[in-house]
């Protein structure tokens, strides 16, 4: 009977490890010229974050903008909004792409799809460039902040993979320029 109990125990303590949080019912498509990628937000779990992407893809920040990282089984990391676009800003967007917020840290793992902020060494440096994983990485968990997933691309998240790259540094990066073209929202707003 406890060998029972504690593979009952076992098993929950599973599912809790695989906690999927709750996302919200607004979606984000970017529309790159490989395809598109469609994203929900976990606003229960990164509310800051949430909110100030929402706000930079509201106001059209993203377009233009684009992924300037694609690492094949880990990343394709957006571009930061103030330095990666290639039409100039207005006063507003360049004020919220150069806010940053707190580092909103959980226990949500780091998975394929799974949206991650970027950051520098400052846990509450997070701005606008972010990472879309392209696989698990549990050495990102609990030190980056996870805000969203992937609901809709994976199939242009393998193109961006397939590209030729090169090595800069740390960085692997695309020979060519993955443009985000476009960006809009839908569903109830934030």
């Amino acid at each position: 009977m406890l060998s029972l109990r504690f593979i009952l125990l076992l098993a929950f303590a599973s599912s809790i490890s695989s906690f999927e949080p709750q996302m919200g019912s607004t979606r984000v498509v970017f529309q790159t010229n490989y395809g598109d990628i469609e994203f929900g937000f976990y606003p229960t779990v990164a509310p800051k974050t949430v909110d100030h992407i929402f706000k930079l893809v509201r106001l059209g920040g993203y377009n233009t903008n684009h992924f300037f990282r694609v690492d094949k089984g880990f990343v394709a990391q957006v571009a930061d909004v103030a330095n990666g676009r290639s039409a100039p800003m207005n006063e507003e967007q360049r004020r919220v792409a150069e806010k940053t917020v707190v580092g909103e840290f959980s226990d949500v793992k780091h998975v394929r799809g799974i949206l991650s902020m970027g950051r520098h060494d400052d846990p509450d440096s997070g701005g606008s460039s972010f990472s879309m994983l392209l696989g698990n990485s549990p050495h990102l968990d609990g030190k980056y902040a996870i805000f969203g997933k992937v609901t809709k691309g994976d199939d242009t998240l393998t193109k961006l993979e397939q590209l030729p790259t090169r090595r800069e540094g740390i960085f692997v990066m695309p020979t060519e320029r993955i443009t985000i073209l476009s960006s809009y929202y839908y569903g109830n707003p934030l």
